[in-house]
């Protein structure tokens, strides 16, 4: 949604950043596995963690690496992640999210926030079962992001999903800016086929139209992700046209391992 700002002095060294990324969560298992608030023991293996390494190829500008380690316990999920902009831009993040289930449905309320001072929450919500409706609403406090979700953040959401068979899901949603005036629209239809051994194929297909910001053109473009998930394993091919509304096309790659 925001444009990314190149500044200086944001920059901070790749390797202690990465460093702190991995030092920073692996040992939460180890903590929380022990003892819970009750005082009860909790097995080690209530932990789950995937670990996604991206490589992100735009026009007329330099190669991007992400790395991102998000761990679930039950109905809870922190991330922490570090981007960077070979010689122009590096960001570290985190965040937090938890998914509320109800018979109607679900309600999952998140908080993110990263260096140079960037704060942003969203809430989505899942009302129905075979058929579900799909809403969602965030804000964020305008500072500087490199936006890695590529929909507008500061948005509205509505759609609507469902399963066509135990095999076949789909959903339909659109992402619009409700805050900036900047007229950022994303229409995303997304199909997933669930295969036998716990493989699963994702396809998201999105269509986008908006400015980065009001003083910028209007643009449009189309997106493609595929995504082939086993057991232990993910990768994700995505094409981005005018990515994050600017004039440039992004090619990005994510490999992923689950454990």
């Amino acid at each position: 949604m925001m444009k990314t700002s190149k500044d200086a002095s944001l920059q901070e060294p790749k390797k202690a950043l990465i460093l702190v990324l991995i030092g920073l969560l692996l040992p939460v298992p180890i903590c929380v596995a022990q003892v819970s608030s009750q005082g009860q023991p909790i097995t080690e293996n209530a932990w789950h963690f995937k670990l996604t390494p991206s490589f992100y190829q735009t026009t007329n500008q330099a190669n991007a690496t992400d790395l991102n380690l998000r761990a679930n316990l039950e109905d809870h999920a922190l991330w922490l992640g570090q981007y960077n902009e070979a010689g122009h831009f590096q960001q570290t993040r985190f965040g937090y999210e938890y998914t509320l289930s109800t018979n109607w449905g679900q309600v999952v309320p998140s908080l993110q926030t990263a260096s140079g001072g960037f704060w942003g929450g969203s809430i989505n919500a899942q009302w129905g079962k075979t058929t579900y409706l799909i809403t969602g609403w965030g804000r964020t406090n305008l500072r500087s992001y490199h936006n890695l979700n590529f929909d507008p953040n500061d948005a509205i959401t509505i759609g609507l999903g469902g399963w066509l068979s135990p095999a076949h899901q789909w959903s339909l949603w659109r992402t619009q800016d409700d805050r900036l005036q900047t007229g950022q629209r994303v229409t995303h239809v997304m199909w997933r086929y669930h295969l036998p051994n716990s493989q699963r194929l994702t396809v998201d297909a999105a269509t986008k139209t908006g400015r980065s910001d009001l003083s910028s053109d209007v643009v449009k473009g189309n997106s493609l992700s595929v995504t082939w998930d086993w057991p232990k394993y993910f990768v994700r091919f995505a094409h981005d046209q005018k990515v994050n509304f600017s004039a440039e096309d992004q090619k990005r790659i994510s490999l992923g391992w689950h454990f």
